[in-house]
């Protein structure tokens, strides 16, 4: 099924729910689908996001032949939330990533990365190149986000530990930085899906979120290093998503023989603005 439009993302049944740990401890609650012998399509959400961000897809891309997975990154969701702020850099996150691949016995793997989880995805395999076979970076950047500045993301940190989560998502709602157009339809149109997105946002831990919006909006430039990416890879991005679509630009340009495609009627998150569009190129790629 590709999407249950008007209901809020689930997997389908017999999906297989657990929980992988880390190198450090940290439990990751993961899902799985697909017979485990097919190649391996591990899906990593970005920052505030969920594995149920690919939910209505799931059995488009199992029915593909793939062994499909994806996680809560650590301090979203179900995962563990631990309350030391050393327990969050993008460097942490790729080794999440690793011990989901290794833990999951996902073999002959495509890795798809969306925003933070494309950064995570980018550390991944910049720490063990042949760790998969195929590439998707999906509205993500090698360098810090194009007009999300550093100062607000301080600030946001600031509010995050000292006042609350609360008082932070109604200071970032009148900001909205990847608010678009797309984004405000699918709420409007899809019943469910605003609560959705705010569920989401109640699982966030605090000292994640301000320790990684931080690090997001500061960390170098690792477009250069990725010259060196040998695998297939398809960069996707949204048409509205003006912080990535340059930087989306970049990364296809820099990785040997990357393609990019840019989906129509689409912000920064297309597998849920433009369902279609963004199944159709994710299964062009990887077929």
């Amino acid at each position: 099924m590709q999407g249950v439009a008007g209901a809020v993302p689930r997997y389908p049944e017999g999906t297989r729910h657990g929980r992988v740990v880390a190198d450090d401890g940290v439990e990751l609650a993961v899902v799985e689908a697909g017979d485990p012998g097919d190649p391996g399509l591990l899906l990593v959400p970005g920052f505030g996001g969920a594995k149920e961000d690919f939910a209505d897809h799931a059995e488009a891309l199992v029915g593909a032949g793939y062994h499909l997975a994806s996680f809560d990154q650590r301090g979203h969701g179900a995962s563990d939330k631990p309350d030391r702020p050393e327990a969050y850099s993008l460097d942490r996150l790729g080794a999440d990533v690793r011990s989901v691949v290794a833990g999951l016995g996902l073999r002959d793997l495509r890795l798809l990365g969306h925003s933070m989880g494309g950064m995570a995805v980018r550390r991944a395999l910049l720490q063990d190149p042949a760790l998969a076979t195929g590439l998707v970076l999906m509205d993500t950047s090698a360098a810090p986000p194009l007009g999300i500045d550093s100062e607000i993301a301080a600030l946001g940190a600031e509010i995050a530990l000292n006042i609350g989560m609360a008082e932070l998502k109604r200071v970032q709602d009148e900001l909205s930085p990847l608010g678009t157009p797309a984004y405000q339809r699918v709420v409007v149109e899809r019943p469910g899906f605003g609560a959705y997105a705010e569920a989401k946002w109640a699982s966030l831990s605090p000292v994640m979120w301000a320790t990684l919006a931080v690090e997001l909006t500061t960390q170098p430039d690792q477009l250069e290093a990725l010259r060196a990416v040998s695998v297939p890879t398809l960069v996707l991005v949204g048409e509205q998503d003006r912080p990535f679509l340059q930087a989306s630009r970049d990364l296809a340009a820099t990785i040997p023989g990357a393609q990019l495609v840019v989906i129509p009627d689409a912000g920064h998150s297309p597998q849920f603005e433009n369902p279609h569009a963004w199944l159709d190129a994710l299964l062009a790629f990887l077929h």
